[in-house]
């Protein structure tokens, strides 16, 4: 059973309900809903709709207490049909993009995916999470070999969107200009047009057979033996590589107050390769994606919610979100989670 087989007073009870609990973190019991949420009935009538939610699996009783808590069902029936979105606080939106365009040193896309989880969990106190684009599956435009030492090249990688990579391959003594430019041609001719996952696989059988003088043979030698691990080196924000925000603003909601709940938490941030797997397996562009509690594939989130949009970087696609307990502020939070991957294409574009 959906919302849609709700009563319209079922609806205002059980938002109410989710209201009261998500700011205070104590069930709701009818006398508090009746003064606080002005529903226009009596707390006997209040507390009779609240029983008839709870036969539907929408509320429970936690131990022995009167008031009632919302289930993932009551979470799930909320964010797809009751909720209202407010807008982002324009001081919020002015923080986002004031940490997101600051100049710093580094990657400029690992950068903004690390202030963006950062910011993102501050503002919403949840766990911020960026997953980087999935770098992979992009196709590569051109590549070009440039000299920095005697003794070692820049591989610049310009992919499909224009998103470009950098790598250093450690050559042994100095090579001619002409060496350099040769193999530059070849490993065009061989790998344009190819995705970076494709250029992993087989860099070696596609190059094995490449015409070249001594000297430049040499150099493509490096890249028949060591082309895996040279194109690894281009891909540290594969769409498996996940960036968190910091995981103590989460920790002093109290959800986490008791010790295995914290470790709960810990575990996920200590697994960032399997933590990335279970969002990418969720995110359904475009749009916002909400996944709450046993929804998850994954047990290790089933006391949380995840909440992601995607972002751009021309025809790549990352996630941006915050993951915290099924007790969360869902309207401010898509808003912001929204608001931010909205911001985050735009910037990276």
């Amino acid at each position: 059973m959906g919302s849609e087989e709700l009563s319209r007073r079922e609806r205002r009870v059980l938002e109410a309900v989710i209201r009261s609990y998500v700011e205070t973190a104590e069930p709701a019991g009818s006398r508090t809903l009746s003064r606080r949420f002005g529903l226009g009935v009596s707390p006997a009538t209040i507390r009779n709709t609240m029983s008839d939610l709870e036969e539907k699996g929408f509320l429970f009783h936690p131990h022995t207490s009167a008031g009632r808590v919302p289930t993932n069902k009551a979470y799930r029936a909320y964010v797809d049909a009751l909720i209202g979105l407010p807008p982002v606080a324009q001081t919020e939106s002015e923080r986002l993009a004031e940490e997101l365009t600051a100049r710093n040193t580094g990657s400029p896309i690992e950068t903004i995916l690390r202030r963006a989880a950062q910011t993102l969990g501050v503002l919403t106190q949840e766990l911020g999470v960026a997953l980087g684009p999935r770098l992979d599956h992009s196709v590569l435009r051109r590549l070009e070999l440039v000299r920095v030492s005697s003794e070692r090249l820049l591989m610049v990688l310009t992919l499909e969107g224009g998103v470009v990579r950098t790598v250093f391959v450690e050559v042994s003594g100095e090579l001619p200009d002409s060496a350099v430019g040769a193999v530059t041609a070849v490993l065009n001719d061989r790998l344009a047009g190819l995705t970076l996952g494709e250029i992993r696989s087989s860099l070696s059988s596609r190059l094995r057979d490449a015409s070249a003088d001594p000297t430049s043979a040499e150099l493509l030698n490096i890249f028949v033996q060591e082309g895996e691990q040279l194109f690894d080196g281009a891909l540290p924000l594969d769409g498996h590589h996940v960036v968190l925000g910091a995981a103590t603003v989460l920790a002093e909601q109290p959800e986490f107050s008791a010790a295995d709940s914290m470790r709960r938490l810990l575990a996920l941030t200590e697994t960032p390769q399997a933590l990335g797997d279970a969002i990418r397996k969720r995110v359904h562009p475009p749009g916002i994606s909400i996944t709450i509690g046993a929804e998850h594939d994954d047990p290790r989130l089933e006391d949380f919610t995840v909440v992601t949009a995607e972002y751009r970087v021309g025809s790549l696609a990352g996630v941006i979100g915050v993951i915290g307990p099924t007790r969360m502020p869902y309207d401010k939070v898509i808003s912001l989670v929204s608001h931010t991957s909205r911001l985050l294409s735009d910037l990276l574009e």
